[in-house]
């Protein structure tokens, strides 16, 4: 298949499975504790740390300088996140000494997609498809804050995280529509693709069924 006629395909495929990440529950439901913007946050923090890690642990074994440039790109982005979700969280009065969002260890999602080798199933999965999800999470985080009416927080993500999230996806298309031109590459990357949005799926059912957490932003 022609590499554009592929992502596209993937793109709609894509589509129809994150419709069921999207949180059917009020948006103000939930344990008063757990559902707060600070625990959110602290949860977005880990979700950042594990982008930045993945993206620097793909670099050295990524032979494509062009993809290695863009993993580097992700890092920085994913790092500067991670900063200022913990500078906001001090303005909130939020003391993190001693916290650590790698303390619980890291996700099942983050264990899979490091394991991957190939530099077409890495694009496919991590910035085409883990953007793509943090774009629909940080879109829900966003209508909460503003309906706890934090739209401080709100405007982070809006005006800062959300933009950067939206370059990595499309720079994920951009690579695959350039090289993932097999049809080998191909199917190994649907199957790649769909493993981490079922990943991310029970990630999601998890969090709410043991702890009542939803809306919470990124992957």
């Amino acid at each position: 298949m022609d590499s554009k006629a592929f992502v596209k395909e993937l793109q709609a495929s894509n589509d129809k499975i994150l419709e069921r990440l999207r949180s059917p529950v009020d948006i103000l439901s939930g344990p008063e504790a757990q559902m707060s913007i600070p625990n959110l946050l602290k949860i977005a923090m880990k979700n950042e740390i594990e982008a930045t890690e993945l993206a620097a642990l793909w670099m050295p074994t990524t032979t494509n300088v062009e993809v290695k440039m863009a993993f580097a790109r992700q890092v920085g982005d994913e790092a500067k996140h991670y900063r200022l979700i913990e500078e906001r969280l001090h303005q909130l009065g939020e003391s993190l000494e001693g916290f650590n969002p790698l303390k619980s260890g890291y996700t099942q999602l983050f264990k899979f997609l490091s394991m991957l080798r190939d530099m077409v199933d890495r694009v496919a999965s991590a910035q085409f498809t883990r953007e793509a999800i943090a774009l629909i999470k940080n879109e829900q985080f966003i209508a909460l804050c503003e309906a706890k009416g934090d739209l401080e927080t709100a405007r982070l993500y809006r005006d800062i995280i959300q933009p950067d999230e939206k370059f990595h996806h499309e720079l994920g298309r951009r690579l695959l529509e350039k090289y993932a031109i097999t049809d080998e590459q191909q199917a190994n990357a649907r199957l790649t693709v769909r493993q981490t949005l079922d990943l991310a799926d029970e990630l999601q059912g998890t969090a709410f069924r043991e702890l009542g957490i939803h809306h919470a932003p990124g992957c």
